[in-house]
């Protein structure tokens, strides 16, 4: 899976260099084997973007961007439109990316939901069901969270430097850390959902799929 991720990532437009961040040698000696980037990180970070950050201070660039492992299903098309947030406005330091929330989901604790002003930015991630539907009140749009982010590195730098926060563990989402202390994180919507792979069920699924789909080319991505 993390070779299908890798390709998917290499192959977006605006995506320069891509590269595994990792603790793991296993997972390590997987990318070398088909001919990807792997880096070694330290074993005690508290979260991804604290492992993100570790490998930026290593390399030369303004913006990074954030890929799942765990995103058999990305679309490349999607991580230039969250990258082209943050090139085409310097106002813009951190983006994500939503999708229309499916009402089967809206009580999932595992699809997390996001809420947005109406400019984009994220006012709320959260694991409950969102926003609530006033009785004879148009409903508004309710929108899931994809767990892509593209910083500006020195934001991503500040970011890793600061402690968790309240919501962020009450919630689990480490996005919220950004929100509490005030950084603005603007979404970009797609109608291209990714299913994340987080329990064996997510799996089966994600392999069903992956199997109707063609696969990309086996040739080495660039680096």
């Amino acid at each position: 899976m993390i070779e299908h991720v890798y390709r998917l990532a290499s192959s977006a437009r605006l995506v320069s260099a891509v590269l595994v961040a990792t603790d793991d040698p296993r997972i390590a000696d997987a990318v070398d084997a088909f001919g990807g980037t792997a880096v070694m990180t330290r074993a005690d970070h508290r979260s991804g973007t604290d492992r993100l950050a570790e490998v930026a201070e290593h390399v030369q660039c303004d913006i990074v961007v954030n890929v799942q492992g765990d995103e058999p299903m990305l679309d490349p098309a999607s991580v230039d439109a969250a990258t082209d947030a943050c090139l085409g406005d310097p106002g813009v330091v951190m983006s994500t990316l939503r999708t229309p929330l499916d009402e089967a989901d809206a009580g999932n604790p595992s699809v997390v939901k996001v809420v947005v002003d109406l400019k984009g930015d994220a006012l709320y991630f959260t694991r409950a069901s969102v926003p609530y539907r006033h009785a004879g009140v148009p409903s508004p749009q309710a929108w899931r969270h994809l767990g892509l982010y593209v910083y500006r590195r020195e934001t991503l730098r500040h970011l890793a430097g600061l402690r968790p926060t309240p919501l962020e563990q009450a919630e689990g989402l480490e996005q919220l850390r950004a929100l509490e202390h005030g950084i603005r994180i603007r979404t970009v919507e797609t109608h291209s959902a990714s299913p994340s792979v987080d329990t064996p069920d997510d799996l089966d699924r994600v392999r069903r799929l992956m199997e109707a789909i063609p696969q990309l080319t086996s040739e080495s991505p660039h680096a």
